[in-house]
């Protein structure tokens, strides 16, 4: 593949390398993604996926957004690629300072990543509303199994547990997102893998690297191609796994 053997020598030769990605990094992995042509936001629905993931729906339509969540979002068995793989491989190495990724899912870290930043939150984290009980994915998959309509209860005061994900209407982290800049205003080499660069405020990240090693890896072409100074169009398992 053009454009491999730079980015091999650009990784062998950094120490200060980050990366960020999004649903593709997870689809080799079988978890779906929103945008592709079969993603969630292609399915029929009785509303709109958009509608659904959104705080004011979760709060009027709780059954009905654990409905969609549980079909959806929450899949079981999924094991970490060769690009999850990798990255933790090279932060093991010293190589990489962090992931920032836009995922829900987990696998970074079940791979083995320590600094992984979460821009969206994660499946993995669950908290009672009502006391802030915390519970885990394998928790809130027997409360859900429990409960008739779905919606998962806290057992300690019944208040409704909720993802620990960023619906629309939610604001970022802000220690999150700051975080997320220093690294990427430092990063000597940044990698974006598996994003089509449309969801902000995540994307206007890419905006603070200032180095001169910015890699693109998608699927298909982003508005940012024209900027990055490496682009490699594959899916990022399939590529990662040549490094």
């Amino acid at each position: 593949m053009e454009g491999l053997e730079t980015l091999k020598k650009w990784i062998d030769e950094s120490d200060n390398i980050v990366f960020f990605g999004g649903a593709g990094v997870s689809t080799e992995s079988g978890i779906p993604d929103f945008r592709s042509v079969d993603g969630l936001y292609h399915q029929k629905y009785d509303y709109p996926p958009e509608t659904i993931l959104s705080h004011t729906f979760f709060m009027r339509n709780t059954p009905e957004f654990y409905k969609f969540y549980s079909d959806k979002m929450l899949v079981e068995g999924a094991k970490p690629n060769a690009a999850h793989l990798k990255l933790a491989e090279w932060e093991k190495q010293g190589k990489l300072k962090a992931v920032i990724t836009q995922n829900i899912d987990g696998l970074h870290q079940m791979a083995g990543s320590k600094e992984v930043l979460e821009l969206h939150g994660s499946v993995q984290r669950n908290y009672c509303m009502k006391c802030r009980e915390f519970f885990d994915f394998a928790a809130i998959k027997e409360r859900m199994n429990e409960a008739e309509d779905l919606v998962p209860k806290c057992p300690k005061c019944g208040g409704i547990i909720k993802p620990d994900v960023v619906l629309y209407e939610e604001g970022l982290d802000d220690d999150v997102m700051m975080k997320s800049i220093r690294y990427i205003a430092n990063a000597d080499v940044l990698i974006i893998g598996g994003t089509s660069l449309v969801v902000y405020p995540a994307a206007g990240l890419v905006d603070y690297y200032r180095g001169k090693k910015l890699v693109l890896v998608n699927l298909s072409a982003t508005s940012r191609d024209s900027r990055a100074d490496l682009v490699l169009h594959g899916k990022i398992g399939e590529v990662f796994s040549q490094l």
